[in-house]
């Protein structure tokens, strides 16, 4: 028998180019993860008799109200939409205009509806929860794109305007739509980014670059106090963004606050991966990443322990490095700070609608095509976790009602986003979120397996109420998995950017924090939002004070970059890195 061409494609190589086609088709979403839910429902439904009649008499009672309040209106009785299904006012149709006939049906007709779907996928006896889930998330989606309130028949508000305006909101919203889709087939970024130049307008915190190798860039900050804590701070942000969402403007730039206050600050800036990094893995940003900056660090500030923070995957990542440290007795991190970083992912918020087999199988082919995952398909992915207010309303400001939403910092931030290596998101997909193998003690790190229990660092963890990508109850269960006998979680308003980049300053802003030693019996998350103290404000202060009292007192400032050849001054800050495109 003749033995396969080494060049001949494998049945795996087949598979994976038709998944990556489906992908295309269908934006990314796993048809079979949706069906096989609808597969669930349909089946224990069918075992439902007493649920079926339940709904049958609800949709015969919803059908009615809506024929009822249609007849007040028909008798001129200017009435306002109910409430949505849930108990809450809908802020779709607060506006006067929504009292007026027609509307005010249609949009009681939708809310009725609406309520319907939802108690049609809830509550089904035998329907396993993730699939419940994932239907809950497929019909949210649904009556998201099919609100009477994103179409211009349909929105008496809208109407009202394109009136008062003689369509001239049409004229601009058309030219908006014109302008953005010339932006996307040139690749080019949304309208009032360039506002927002890198290195002019923001990450304008002097510094040098004083490292750099095929993965970061190490930034040191300049001094601006006299004198510095001696215990430097090393931040790792996430590389599925660029660093400078701790360095924005001058007023809410984490960086320019602590260099302020008298800390020295080292930032990593990850390479913005292209094709060619396809094969670089997790251990690669431990090694390259990580402990090449902590190496880098302990060079340009020697024998002083390091305050290591990490931010999202960049905390999870710095969660392993130090694990895998602690194992080898290296003692140079004095104190871990983690912003919404989770470390176990049993139950990671509304992400788990897009980290299933099927949906992972679909992502991993695509991503293998290509090298990369490219930026705008996780921007995809977040979206619809809030359709109606990243989609929907965008959509109708833009281009019905012709107004451009005005660009801040955070938006063009999130606007220039970054790539990811093949090798290593399939990985942190399959081993961290489908497989938990961080927080069960099976992840290992160079070949070895590392346990967040030989963590004894003082640490200092934030959740944010409102954060969709890290829910502050998951980020929580670290406090189960480490055995710091100095550990202080901070829960703040906001959410998994606006939260943390809240600025020294922020009066509508509330906190609450609270310390534990090991001693002490964990606190389920409902019992520890009961025992920690309420604060008013920016949290970064009570952090600053953390940091503080967990350092050895000032000193000289260090000079920038140490005196060898491995860590001399390279340039300027921002680098090269955070510019890629």
């Amino acid at each position: 028998m003749t033995p396969p061409s080494k060049t001949a494609r494998t049945a795996q190589d087949i598979d994976r180019d038709f998944r990556a086609q489906v992908a295309q088709m269908t934006a990314g979403l796993a048809p079979t993860a949706f069906t096989a839910a609808w597969a669930d429902w349909a089946m224990h439904m069918a075992l439902s008799p007493g649920k079926r009649a339940e709904l049958q008499q609800h949709a015969l009672d919803r059908a009615q109200d809506t024929w009822l309040f249609a007849l007040r209106a028909l008798m001129g009785q200017a009435a306002a939409p109910s409430d949505r299904f849930d108990g809450t006012a809908d802020p779709r149709f607060a506006a006067a205009n929504w009292t007026q006939f027609p509307f005010n049906v249609i949009a009681r007709a939708y809310q009725n509806g609406a309520a319907l779907l939802n108690e049609a996928v809830s509550d089904v006896g035998g329907v396993n929860d993730y699939h419940a889930q994932l239907l809950e998330f497929a019909v949210r989606m649904a009556l998201d794109a099919s609100s009477p309130s994103n179409y211009l028949a349909s929105n008496p508000e809208l109407l009202a305007l394109t009136e008062s305006e003689s369509g001239q909101n049409l004229v601009r919203g058309f030219k908006n739509l014109a302008e953005d889709l010339k932006r996307v087939l040139e690749g080019g970024a949304p309208a009032g980014t360039e506002d927002f130049e890198v290195g002019k307008t923001v990450a304008v915190t002097p510094g040098k670059v004083v490292f750099r190798n095929e993965l970061i860039e190490l930034i040191q900050y300049e001094p601006t106090t006299g004198t510095t804590f001696k215990e430097p701070v090393l931040i790792v942000p996430a590389w599925i963004m660029k660093y400078y969402i701790l360095d924005l403007s001058p007023r809410n730039s984490m960086v320019k606050y602590l260099v302020d206050q008298g800390h020295t600050v080292f930032m990593m800036s990850w390479k913005n991966p292209d094709e060619s990094d396809r094969e670089t893995g997790i251990d690669d940003y431990i090694d390259k990443g990580l402990r090449a900056a902590v190496d880098a660090v302990s060079a340009v500030v020697p024998q002083r322990g390091i305050h290591a923070v990490g931010y999202c995957i960049g905390g999870t990542l710095l969660a392993m490095g130090a694990a895998a440290l602690a194992r080898e007795r290296d003692e140079r991190l004095a104190s871990i700070t983690m912003f919404a970083a989770q470390t176990d992912f049993s139950e990671p918020g509304e992400l788990a609608f897009f980290i299933n087999p099927s949906q992972l199988a679909l992502l991993e082919a695509s991503m293998h095509r290509k090298g990369v995952l490219e930026s705008r398909q996780m921007g995809g992915a977040f979206a619809l976790l809030r359709a109606q207010d990243l989609l929907w309303q965008p959509i109708v400001d833009q281009y019905v009602k012709g107004r451009r939403t005005p660009m801040i910092d955070l938006m063009a931030w999130n606007a220039d986003g970054t790539r990811m290596p093949w090798r290593m998101h399939t990985d942190y997909l399959y081993r961290l979120y489908l497989d938990n193998e961080l927080a069960t003690n099976r992840f290992p790190v160079d070949g070895k397996l590392v346990r967040l229990s030989d963590i004894r660092a003082p640490m200092f963890v934030v959740g944010t109420e409102a954060d969709h990508v890290a829910p502050w109850k998951s980020v929580y269960k670290v406090d189960n998995l480490v055995r710091s006998d100095d550990f202080t979680f901070l829960l703040t308003s906001g959410g998994h950017n606006s939260g943390i980049v809240a600025g020294p300053v922020h009066p509508r802003r509330h906190f609450r924090v609270r310390t534990r030693g090991l001693s002490e019996p964990h606190l389920a998350p409902e019992d520890w939002v009961e025992a920690a103290e309420r604060h008013q404000g920016s949290w970064w202060p009570a952090w600053r004070r953390w940091l503080v009292d967990h350092s050895s007192g000032e000193g000289r400032p260090p000079r920038m970059g140490s005196r060898g050849k491995a860590y001399e001054v390279i340039g300027d800050a921002p680098g090269e890195y955070v510019r890629q495109r």
